[in-house]
């Protein structure tokens, strides 16, 4: 199984750099074995049964990209630079694994000023990522982080926009609870309250698991066999409740949908014995063709880059020659590709 295997042509106008408004308004490839067919995505109500279950990420995005000034001085006097920090992963306490750019400007002991009450120290750093200590005056870290902090937008969207205040919403889930991810799970951007109080009125179950999205989601793999590649790590827990969930509805005959790739390797890890228990730990679960699923009877997803360890996650769950058709379909009908793209709804 070669990387090579999972390329594809994408045209650049199909990478969306704004979601459909209202959310519910994107469209949607419902994917089968037996081929896929075109909708919107507000008729998931119609699709999805009464004893269905859906497994929602309530990871809560925070604003991990800031803007600061570095000073020093030098025999010229003080002088400044401007440093952007970008917030990886909380590796305790208010200390953070970051990438710095330009790294080159920043040195141990450092500090830099996102504001005359924020302010970021450099602990370590090594190669490309540093620790850094969020200290603040007067308010708490994550309030510091609303007020100044940015949207860590994909670097697919970065490098043709700057996020900006609509992405405050936009990337961010309608029922995000539990703060740590520095990526939102995307497939989720398409739910909006109207969708969710039809799910309920329809019979549809919903539970929460969080898995915190780190920016390794969009990891390129440089490896040509991918079951040689190595996955990031990411923190996750499934709680006892949502377990004791999962299972009531996999005894009664419902499926168990996953929304969003992050929430399918959360609790497929949860139930690498056979049945699901409840978790929580760092997983780097690879998912990729010849993968067993335990739980796993359905997905909602976005369309993934060309080589991605996402494209080989639907693989493994519809087979990729059925996942080649449903590309080609969505290339042909041009719909959104990516984290503001349209959605699929898979079912093995």
């Amino acid at each position: 199984m070669n990387l090579s295997d999972f390329d594809f042509e994408l045209p650049d106008d199909l990478i969306a750099l704004r979601p459909a408004k209202p959310r519910r308004s994107s469209r949607m490839l419902v994917v089968t074995p037996d081929g896929h067919q075109d909708h919107q995505f507000a008729d998931i109500v119609d699709i999805l049964q009464p004893g269905d279950r859906l497994v929602l990420n309530d990871t809560k995005v925070i604003p991990a990209r800031i803007k600061g000034q570095r000073y020093r001085q030098t025999g010229q006097g003080l002088v400044s630079a401007k440093v952007e920090v970008t917030l990886l992963a909380c590796v305790g306490g208010a200390n953070w694994q970051a990438m710095v750019k330009p790294m080159r400007k920043i040195n141990v002991g450092e500090t830099i000023e996102f504001s005359d009450s924020f302010r970021g120290v450099c602990l370590e750093k090594s190669g490309r990522e540093a620790v850094i200590e969020l200290q603040t005056d007067d308010v708490s870290v994550d309030a510091a982080l609303q007020a100044f902090g940015q949207m860590p937008l994909p670097p697919y969207i970065e490098a043709k926009r700057p996020s900006d205040a609509q992405d405050n919403d936009d990337y961010q889930t309608v029922w995000a609870k539990n703060t740590g991810a520095v990526a939102a799970p995307t497939a989720s951007l398409h739910f909006d309250n109207v969708v969710l109080d039809a799910l309920d009125a329809k019979g549809v179950s919903l539970s929460f698991v969080t898995l915190h999205v780190g920016a390794g989601t969009f990891l390129p793999v440089h490896v040509e066999d991918v079951t040689t590649h190595k996955m990031h790590s990411e923190w996750g827990e499934v709680s006892a409740q949502a377990a004791q969930e999962i299972a009531k509805t996999q005894a009664s005959g419902g499926r168990v949908i996953a929304v969003g790739t992050t929430a399918l390797r959360l609790i497929e890890t949860a139930s690498r014995s056979g049945q699901i228990e409840p978790w929580q730990g760092d997983t780097d679960i690879f998912i990729y063709p010849g993968f067993t699923f335990h739980v796993t009877d359905g997905l909602i997803t976005n369309f993934h880059l060309p080589k991605s360890t996402l494209l080989m996650l639907v693989s493994a769950l519809m087979g990729k020659t059925t996942m080649d058709a449903a590309y080609r379909h969505a290339i042909a009908q041009k719909y959104r590709f990516f984290s503001y793209g349209d959605a699929s709804l898979l079912l093995p």
